[in-house]
């Protein structure tokens, strides 16, 4: 029996398997890496993990390992460890928790939306949670300060709070269905606040640009800002197919006997429901812009287009990465 090929040292596992540049690319992408199962997989298998891509990247190719071996390794490694940093990152701020987690939380906002306490509380949750994430999957050229931290989370959640109670007393007087959409409203609103008062040091500093091939030309306040739209964008696009289609079904389903026979089961099918359009609405949002994001030299501002054309003058392009 011949031991197969070994592989060749040349495969480049810092960027993503499939190609980024197309939409079906980043989806595939994003399913792998958002992918929940990945949560149950064991300190061992994380560390083995750990060590194939760093040995790789090294230059060893342990024998015998094939391409789609070397491949999930990077995929359970990306899960797990920041990308930056290189650190175990906490657990339910990973991308693979997203899901169960938002599915939870969102579950119980849809279906506990009647008084004023529980809107409290669930918005509170969904922010904690929130803020957990953007720290844990903050670019790691830009620590987070604590007061930093605390702002941004009090902020968002104030906002997400203010306006739940806002629109709670407004859709008072009109059908239903409307009283369900009002802890969308105050996600999509909380996230306008959240994620640029969490980057605020981005956006008075800039995040790192690089040419073509990774080499670092400043730091730009004008990408910064491109990134963190994207990423609101994303994020209010993540929780609309679960925040959106969930009620229309569970007002339909509300007047059926069976629910009103059983309506204990309201929290479990509302929660079975979000992840359903979860499990799709995470990767393929998180999928709408490439993860290396780029813009023109000349949308940058002019002391940053300064130095790049004294370094390069004939760059045209430059990237960075959006964070998530």
């Amino acid at each position: 029996q011949k031991m197969p090929p070994s592989l060749p040292a040349t495969i480049n596992i810092r960027e993503p398997r499939w190609d980024q540049s197309t939409f079906q690319g980043r989806a595939k992408h994003f399913f792998m890496v958002t992918d929940p199962r990945n949560l149950l997989l064991s300190g061992t298998t994380l560390e083995e993990a750990r060590r194939v891509v760093e040995e790789y990247r090294a230059g060893t190719v342990p024998p015998g390992l094939t391409e789609d071996q070397l491949w999930r390794a990077k995929y359970i490694y990306d899960s797990a460890f920041h990308p930056d940093t290189g650190e175990k990152m906490l657990l339910v701020g990973r991308m693979s928790a997203q899901v169960p987690m938002n599915m939870t939380i969102t579950g119980c906002m849809l279906t506990f939306y009647r008084t004023t306490p529980a809107v409290l509380f669930w918005q509170w949750v969904n922010q904690s949670f929130n803020a957990i994430v953007n720290y844990t999957n903050r670019s790691g050229d830009a620590p987070i300060t604590p007061t930093q931290l605390g702002t941004a989370y009090v902020s968002a959640t104030t906002g997400a709070v203010v306006t739940a109670l806002g629109l709670k007393s407004l859709t008072k007087h009109l059908p239903a269905i409307i009283g369900r959409y009002v802890p969308f409203a105050a996600v999509a609103a909380a996230n306008c606040i959240n994620i640029p008062l969490m980057r605020q040091r981005e956006l008075k500093l800039g995040i790192p640009v690089t040419d073509e091939n990774g080499n670092r030309l400043g730091e730009s306040t004008a990408a910064a800002q491109k990134a963190i739209f994207q990423v609101v964008v994303s994020r209010i696009g993540m929780a609309a197919p679960a925040m959106a289609i969930p009620p229309v079904i569970m007002n339909a389903l509300e007047k059926r006997a069976f629910l009103k026979r059983y309506p204990y089961l309201n929290a479990p099918l509302q929660v079975g429901l979000v992840g359903l359009c979860l499990v799709f609405a995470t990767p393929l949002c998180c999928a709408l812009f490439p993860q290396k994001s780029s813009m023109p030299v000349s949308r940058l501002e002019p002391e940053v287009q300064a130095r790049i054309r004294e370094k390069d003058p004939q760059l045209e392009t430059i990237y960075f990465n959006k964070g998530l």
